[in-house]
């Protein structure tokens, strides 16, 4: 046999539901009463709404601006001078002649040719003869073969000593000098050198050739004069 069911138990669930549903939104509303709104309350920090002393603020001066003071004038400051009194004097020579200038070159014509000259003869001290050319060794002043020093009253051929001396340090060997294309013509001025060797350099460094008033031997002559090199020395 089946039983029967209460009537009224279908239409009493949807009521529990709804009781439910409020009573939730009533914990709800009573929760958010109970949260406070007011932010949290901070002690204040002790001297932060004080005004700061006036050695801490800083103040820019804009005074315009004071002279130094003065300490121990007498002392340190230069002495008062009368600029009429102050005279200018001309500035010293340079301790040698390294500090010079370098005189300028005498430029030579572009057609000279550094020109090979084999077996070379010196006629004189300082001019020399090669493959039917004559030349004379530019910056320098030849001893003349019949040319007489005298040292400590003693006479000597210079000339002839000079000559055989050039003649004793060429050896025959080849010269290479700077030429125009026809020097053969005539006598011609030329600088030479005897492989790295200036061969005016030597003849008036070693006594044996005196240096061009406008040449650039002056300082090598005066020290051969200095050392009694050569023509400026006792016989040889």
């Amino acid at each position: 046999m089946s039983q029967a069911k209460p009537p009224g138990l279908p239409l009493l669930a949807p009521v529990l539901g709804g009781l439910g549903l409020l009573a939730g939104m009533l914990l709800i509303a009573e929760g958010g009463h109970r949260l406070s709104t007011d932010p949290p309350s901070i002690a204040p920090v002790q001297g932060a709404g004080e005004p700061q002393p006036a050695s801490q603020v800083r103040v820019r001066d804009t005074r315009p601006g004071q002279p130094a003071r003065k300490i121990a004038q007498d002392l340190i400051a230069p002495p008062p001078l009368d600029p009429s009194a102050i005279e200018r004097v001309e500035p010293r020579p340079p301790l040698s002649e390294l500090g010079l200038a370098p005189r300028p070159k005498t430029p030579m014509p572009r057609d000279w040719r550094e020109t090979l000259l084999f077996r070379p003869v010196a006629t004189t001290s300082a001019v020399l003869e090669a493959m039917g050319r004559k030349v004379a060794i530019s910056g320098t002043v030849d001893i003349d073969p019949d040319r007489t020093c005298t040292f400590d009253n003693t006479a000597w051929p210079c000339g002839q000593r000079a000559r055989a001396a050039f003649n004793a340090w060429l050896r025959g060997r080849a010269l290479k000098c700077l030429l125009p294309p026809d020097a053969d013509r005539f006598a011609i001025a030329a600088p030479c050198a005897l492989g790295k060797q200036d061969v005016g350099a030597w003849l008036v460094s070693n006594g044996w050739a005196m240096a061009a008033p406008t040449g650039i031997y002056g300082k090598a002559e005066a020290v051969a004069r200095d050392a009694r090199m050569g023509i400026f020395g006792p016989p040889q």
